[in-house]
């Protein structure tokens, strides 16, 4: 399903918390779905809302590999799918972050294929250098090493934070978490965050308002 750039614009102005609220209004999952875990956080919350389409590979570190997956393949199966991308990688080792899959070279490399960043339940590393490259990342820590990492395979469903994700699923993250936005209504999504914002300004005002009035939260809450 094809998303207007214009509309991956818009949702770049919002913050996740604001796309979670416009979600809840369409009634299209349970509210307690659809999010990751806050184990897996915002290394680098001054560089704002991430949003990208899904594009999924699964690593372990742990243990050297015995038949690693291609990621000269892993690089065409990327490119496959529409700009801007985001790495989803789970960590396959228990518990995960015996060693980083991603750093400043393969920051750099998946940057130049159209990524805008990367999320994780495991550990990534070089935190300087990815920061000033403008890369997201999303993980659960940071390590020093990359250990034994290899690519197990790519392409298929991962579990990260709790949360299955899928190639081609859109994400959408900032310094609060990351959270998938069910495409269906990814156009009205926009139109939706302006209706909760103004809701809720118009209850801020009221708390603010020298004519504090009960009732009228009450109203205000329940409209």
């Amino acid at each position: 399903m094809h998303i207007a750039n214009e509309v991956l614009a818009a949702l770049r102005g919002l913050s996740t918390p604001t796309v979670s609220n416009a979600i809840e209004l369409f009634n299209v999952r349970p509210r307690n779905q659809g999010y990751m875990a806050p184990e897996v956080r915002c290394l680098f919350p001054d560089l704002g809302v991430m949003v990208g389409h899904a594009v999924t590979l699964r690593f372990a570190a742990e243990q050297p590999a015995t038949r690693p997956a291609s990621r000269y393949e892993s690089w065409k199966y990327i490119l496959e799918t529409p700009a801007p991308r985001v790495l989803v990688v789970q960590d396959l080792d228990q518990p995960p972050g015996a060693g980083a899959y991603v750093g400043e070279v393969m920051a750099t490399l998946h940057q130049r294929l159209g990524c805008v960043g990367a999320v994780t339940n495991g550990h990534f590393r070089d935190l300087d250098e990815v920061h000033a490259l403008g890369f997201h990342f999303f993980a659960a820590g940071v390590c020093v090493s990359h250990a034994y990492v290899h690519l197990v395979d790519f392409g298929g469903p991962v579990k990260v934070g709790g949360l299955v994700v899928r190639t081609g699923d859109l994400i959408h993250a900032d310094k609060h978490g990351v959270l998938t936005v069910p495409k269906e209504i990814t156009s009205e999504i926009p139109a939706a965050a302006a209706k909760v914002t103004e809701r809720e300004q118009r209850l801020i005002a009221h708390c603010k308002s020298p004519d504090l009035s009960l009732e009228e939260l009450r109203r205000l809450l329940e409209s």
